[in-house]
Protein backbone atom coordinates (compact mmCIF):
# COMPACT_ATOMS: atom_id res chain seq x y z
CA UNK A 1 0.00 0.00 0.00
CA UNK A 2 1.06 3.09 -0.88
CA UNK A 3 2.13 5.72 2.02
CA UNK A 4 0.06 8.41 2.35
CA UNK A 5 1.50 11.92 1.13
CA UNK A 6 2.81 14.52 3.29
CA UNK A 7 -0.52 17.01 2.52
CA UNK A 8 -2.68 13.94 3.77
CA UNK A 9 -0.36 13.13 6.33
CA UNK A 10 -0.80 17.07 7.23
CA UNK A 11 -4.80 17.11 7.59
CA UNK A 12 -5.38 13.98 9.49
CA UNK A 13 -2.59 15.02 12.22
CA UNK A 14 -4.66 18.67 11.86
CA UNK A 15 -7.81 16.81 12.21
CA UNK A 16 -6.90 14.21 14.68
CA UNK A 17 -9.07 14.23 17.87
CA UNK A 18 -11.56 16.73 16.61
CA UNK A 19 -14.77 15.72 17.62
CA UNK A 20 -18.33 17.01 17.98
CA UNK A 21 -16.81 20.83 17.96
CA UNK A 22 -18.36 23.57 17.42
CA UNK A 23 -19.82 25.47 14.11
CA UNK A 24 -17.13 27.93 14.40
CA UNK A 25 -14.88 25.64 15.45
CA UNK A 26 -15.35 23.50 12.36
CA UNK A 27 -14.75 26.03 10.16
CA UNK A 28 -11.94 27.67 11.18
CA UNK A 29 -9.97 24.03 11.60
CA UNK A 30 -11.47 23.75 7.33
CA UNK A 31 -10.01 27.20 6.22
CA UNK A 32 -6.98 26.86 8.26
CA UNK A 33 -6.12 23.06 6.23
CA UNK A 34 -8.30 24.44 2.57
CA UNK A 35 -4.70 24.55 0.90
CA UNK A 36 -5.77 23.35 -2.52
CA UNK A 37 -5.11 25.82 -5.80
CA UNK A 38 -8.38 26.39 -6.05
CA UNK A 39 -11.47 27.95 -3.71
CA UNK A 40 -12.29 24.92 -2.25
CA UNK A 41 -16.23 24.44 -1.41
CA UNK A 42 -17.17 24.10 2.23
CA UNK A 43 -20.00 20.75 1.98
CA UNK A 44 -22.40 19.76 4.55
CA UNK A 45 -23.29 16.34 5.50
CA UNK A 46 -25.76 14.95 7.64
CA UNK A 47 -26.64 11.67 8.95
CA UNK A 48 -31.19 11.60 9.75
CA UNK A 49 -32.92 8.92 11.44
CA UNK A 50 -34.82 8.46 8.49
CA UNK A 51 -35.60 5.26 5.98
CA UNK A 52 -36.11 7.47 2.44
CA UNK A 53 -37.36 3.83 1.12
CA UNK A 54 -40.84 5.04 2.72
CA UNK A 55 -42.39 7.83 1.28
CA UNK A 56 -43.78 9.11 4.65
CA UNK A 57 -39.48 9.57 5.73
CA UNK A 58 -38.86 11.22 2.70
CA UNK A 59 -36.86 14.52 3.39
CA UNK A 60 -36.48 17.08 0.29
CA UNK A 61 -36.76 20.94 0.15
CA UNK A 62 -34.78 24.02 -0.53
CA UNK A 63 -33.12 26.88 1.10
CA UNK A 64 -31.98 30.47 0.35
CA UNK A 65 -28.83 30.57 1.97
CA UNK A 66 -28.26 33.98 3.80
CA UNK A 67 -24.60 34.79 2.00
CA UNK A 68 -25.32 32.28 -1.30
CA UNK A 69 -22.74 29.43 -2.13
CA UNK A 70 -20.07 31.32 -4.72
CA UNK A 71 -21.02 29.27 -7.31
CA UNK A 72 -21.90 30.45 -10.67
CA UNK A 73 -25.25 27.80 -11.00
CA UNK A 74 -26.40 27.16 -14.83
CA UNK A 75 -29.91 27.42 -15.01
CA UNK A 76 -32.02 25.71 -17.84
CA UNK A 77 -36.02 26.30 -18.13
CA UNK A 78 -38.93 24.60 -20.24
CA UNK A 79 -40.95 27.47 -21.44
CA UNK A 80 -42.35 29.04 -24.45
CA UNK A 81 -44.05 32.29 -25.37
CA UNK A 82 -43.71 34.83 -22.78
CA UNK A 83 -42.70 32.82 -19.70
CA UNK A 84 -39.27 31.87 -22.17
CA UNK A 85 -38.85 36.01 -22.32
CA UNK A 86 -39.11 36.27 -18.99
CA UNK A 87 -36.85 33.62 -18.00
CA UNK A 88 -33.84 35.12 -20.88
CA UNK A 89 -34.39 38.31 -19.38
CA UNK A 90 -34.10 37.21 -15.55
CA UNK A 91 -30.47 35.57 -16.56
CA UNK A 92 -31.47 31.90 -17.99
CA UNK A 93 -28.76 30.35 -19.15
CA UNK A 94 -30.96 27.78 -21.53
CA UNK A 95 -34.20 28.30 -22.47
CA UNK A 96 -36.59 25.97 -25.18
CA UNK A 97 -39.61 23.37 -24.87
CA UNK A 98 -39.44 19.86 -27.41
CA UNK A 99 -35.79 21.48 -28.54
CA UNK A 100 -34.46 20.99 -25.16
CA UNK A 101 -35.99 17.81 -24.33
CA UNK A 102 -33.87 16.65 -27.35
CA UNK A 103 -30.87 18.05 -26.21
CA UNK A 104 -31.36 16.98 -22.95
CA UNK A 105 -31.89 13.44 -24.04
CA UNK A 106 -28.67 13.47 -26.67
CA UNK A 107 -27.00 13.22 -22.83
CA UNK A 108 -26.43 17.05 -23.37
CA UNK A 109 -26.74 18.39 -20.23
CA UNK A 110 -25.26 21.97 -19.34
CA UNK A 111 -26.94 22.74 -16.26
CA UNK A 112 -27.28 22.80 -12.80
CA UNK A 113 -30.81 23.76 -12.05
CA UNK A 114 -34.07 22.84 -14.13
CA UNK A 115 -37.61 25.50 -13.84
CA UNK A 116 -40.60 24.60 -16.07
CA UNK A 117 -43.96 25.99 -16.34
CA UNK A 118 -46.87 23.25 -15.43
CA UNK A 119 -47.51 23.49 -19.14
CA UNK A 120 -44.49 22.21 -20.17
CA UNK A 121 -44.23 19.16 -17.65
CA UNK A 122 -46.01 16.37 -19.79
CA UNK A 123 -42.88 17.53 -22.19
CA UNK A 124 -40.49 17.05 -18.95
CA UNK A 125 -41.74 13.97 -17.91
CA UNK A 126 -40.59 11.94 -20.49
CA UNK A 127 -36.88 13.10 -19.35
CA UNK A 128 -37.57 11.45 -15.95
CA UNK A 129 -34.88 8.70 -16.15
CA UNK A 130 -32.28 11.46 -17.31
CA UNK A 131 -32.87 14.06 -15.39
CA UNK A 132 -34.05 11.94 -11.98
CA UNK A 133 -31.03 10.50 -10.80
CA UNK A 134 -29.04 13.72 -11.51
CA UNK A 135 -31.79 15.46 -8.63
CA UNK A 136 -32.52 17.45 -11.77
CA UNK A 137 -36.27 16.61 -12.32
CA UNK A 138 -38.29 20.07 -11.64
CA UNK A 139 -40.63 19.65 -8.80
CA UNK A 140 -43.15 21.87 -7.48
CA UNK A 141 -42.25 21.24 -3.74
CA UNK A 142 -39.17 23.23 -3.91
CA UNK A 143 -40.27 25.83 -6.46
CA UNK A 144 -39.34 24.99 -9.87
CA UNK A 145 -42.22 24.00 -11.48
CA UNK A 146 -43.56 27.37 -11.72
CA UNK A 147 -45.38 30.41 -13.41
CA UNK A 148 -43.18 32.56 -12.10
CA UNK A 149 -40.27 31.76 -14.01
CA UNK A 150 -38.02 34.83 -13.26
CA UNK A 151 -38.13 34.86 -10.05
CA UNK A 152 -37.55 30.49 -9.41
CA UNK A 153 -34.41 31.65 -11.89
CA UNK A 154 -33.04 34.67 -9.57
CA UNK A 155 -33.39 32.39 -6.35
CA UNK A 156 -31.22 29.29 -8.16
CA UNK A 157 -28.67 32.44 -9.29
CA UNK A 158 -28.92 33.92 -6.13
CA UNK A 159 -27.90 30.98 -3.82
CA UNK A 160 -30.68 29.24 -3.36
CA UNK A 161 -29.78 25.26 -2.53
CA UNK A 162 -32.25 22.22 -2.68
CA UNK A 163 -31.52 19.26 -0.41
CA UNK A 164 -32.91 15.09 -0.91
CA UNK A 165 -32.45 12.77 1.52
CA UNK A 166 -30.26 9.77 -0.32
CA UNK A 167 -30.65 6.30 0.70
CA UNK A 168 -28.36 5.82 3.74
CA UNK A 169 -30.41 8.47 5.18
CA UNK A 170 -28.00 11.13 4.05
CA UNK A 171 -28.31 14.98 3.04
CA UNK A 172 -24.98 16.35 0.80
CA UNK A 173 -25.05 20.06 -0.47
CA UNK A 174 -21.98 22.76 -0.89
CA UNK A 175 -22.81 25.56 1.63
CA UNK A 176 -19.95 28.16 0.86
CA UNK A 177 -16.55 28.61 -0.51
CA UNK A 178 -13.65 28.13 1.75
CA UNK A 179 -12.87 32.14 1.17
CA UNK A 180 -15.68 33.21 2.75
CA UNK A 181 -15.68 34.28 6.08
CA UNK A 182 -16.31 32.32 8.88
CA UNK A 183 -18.80 33.77 10.06
CA UNK A 184 -21.20 34.00 7.04
CA UNK A 185 -20.05 30.18 6.53
CA UNK A 186 -21.61 29.60 9.67
CA UNK A 187 -25.12 31.47 9.13
CA UNK A 188 -24.54 29.02 5.88
CA UNK A 189 -24.65 26.20 7.92
CA UNK A 190 -27.57 27.09 10.49
CA UNK A 191 -29.76 28.38 7.85
CA UNK A 192 -29.26 24.99 6.16
CA UNK A 193 -29.53 22.74 9.32
CA UNK A 194 -32.48 24.87 10.24
CA UNK A 195 -34.10 23.77 6.73
CA UNK A 196 -33.41 20.17 6.92
CA UNK A 197 -35.22 20.35 10.52
CA UNK A 198 -38.08 22.08 9.02
CA UNK A 199 -38.54 19.66 6.36
CA UNK A 200 -38.66 16.44 9.02
CA UNK A 201 -41.25 14.28 7.79
CA UNK A 202 -44.30 12.64 9.61
CA UNK A 203 -42.86 9.27 9.47
CA UNK A 204 -39.63 10.09 11.42
CA UNK A 205 -39.51 8.60 14.87
CA UNK A 206 -36.72 8.72 17.29
CA UNK A 207 -33.88 10.99 16.76
CA UNK A 208 -33.84 12.99 13.20
CA UNK A 209 -30.70 14.66 13.44
CA UNK A 210 -27.90 12.00 13.93
CA UNK A 211 -24.87 13.69 12.61
CA UNK A 212 -23.44 16.86 11.13
CA UNK A 213 -20.01 16.95 9.60
CA UNK A 214 -18.35 19.59 7.49
CA UNK A 215 -15.35 19.47 4.89
CA UNK A 216 -13.45 21.15 2.65
CA UNK A 217 -13.48 19.41 -1.57
CA UNK A 218 -9.99 18.36 -0.60
CA UNK A 219 -10.02 18.07 3.21
CA UNK A 220 -10.47 15.59 5.70
CA UNK A 221 -14.21 15.71 7.31
CA UNK A 222 -14.96 16.97 11.35
CA UNK A 223 -17.60 16.23 12.81
CA UNK A 224 -20.16 18.84 14.76
CA UNK A 225 -21.57 19.36 17.58
CA UNK A 226 -25.62 18.97 16.51
CA UNK A 227 -26.69 21.86 19.44
CA UNK A 228 -24.12 24.19 17.99
CA UNK A 229 -25.71 23.85 14.80
CA UNK A 230 -29.58 24.53 15.93
CA UNK A 231 -30.95 27.41 16.33
CA UNK A 232 -34.40 26.67 17.25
Amino acid sequence: MAKPGKRTRALREAFADKENVTVEEAISLIKDNATAKFDETVEIAMNLGVDPRHADQMVRGVVGLPNGTGKTVRVAVFARGAKADEAREAGADIVGAEDLMETVQSGKIEFDRCIATPDMMPVVGRLGKVLGPRNLMPNPKVGTVTMDVAQAVRDAKGGQVQFKVEKAGVIHAGIGKASFDAEKLAENVRAFVSAVQRARPAGAKGTYVKKISLSSTMGAGVSVDINSAVTE
